[in-house]
């Protein structure tokens, strides 16, 4: 702990902790509500633009905010003293690390059905490997914004920590 700068204080890496866990989560529940309100309306048009704008609002705001959760989490738990093989912390990670693997899969389908929507040529039907990926999608969202939810829990409560 002593080898932290003392600007770095616990409060505002808590602040900065809650203000990326709030993005991240935030940014989620915003795509993924757009993703499956427009892949329900078939409209083509609609979801060239939703799937574009997903994309992009990962790169700009999901993968900045999920390294600065890591790290950042990382540096409290040297604030707080609590120990790397403590149930709590290895609960935490394992749900990170879960939610991650659940991410990984929806990136890559979500750049799939961008490349899709922008070589479908006009007024073509949506085909049914985009109609397939969707499915996959939503499905792989369900545990991980549970898995969320947790890990929200977890921090707040803290249990198993003396």
């Amino acid at each position: 702990m002593d080898h932290l700068p003392p600007w770095l204080d616990y409060s505002l890496l808590k602040t900065v902790h809650i203000i990326s866990a709030t993005l991240l989560y935030g940014t989620g529940l915003g795509t993924y509500f757009f993703m499956i309100r427009a892949s329900r309306s078939d409209n083509v048009q609609a979801l060239r633009v939703t799937t574009a704008t997903v994309v992009l609002a990962d790169w700009l705001f999901t993968t900045p905010a999920v390294i600065v959760q890591f790290v950042t989490g990382l540096l409290l738990m040297e604030r707080l003293g609590i120990s790397y093989s403590s149930p709590w912390f290895l609960t935490v990670m394992a749900l990170f690390v879960f939610v991650g693997a659940l991410w990984l899969p929806v990136v890559w389908i979500q750049i799939v059905l961008r490349n899709l929507l922008r070589e479908l040529p006009a007024g073509a039907p949506l085909p049914a490997r985009f109609r397939r990926l969707v499915r996959i999608w939503e499905g792989l969202g369900y545990p991980a914004f549970a898995s969320g939810v947790g890990v929200f829990a977890l921090m707040v409560y803290k249990p198993w920590i003396a």
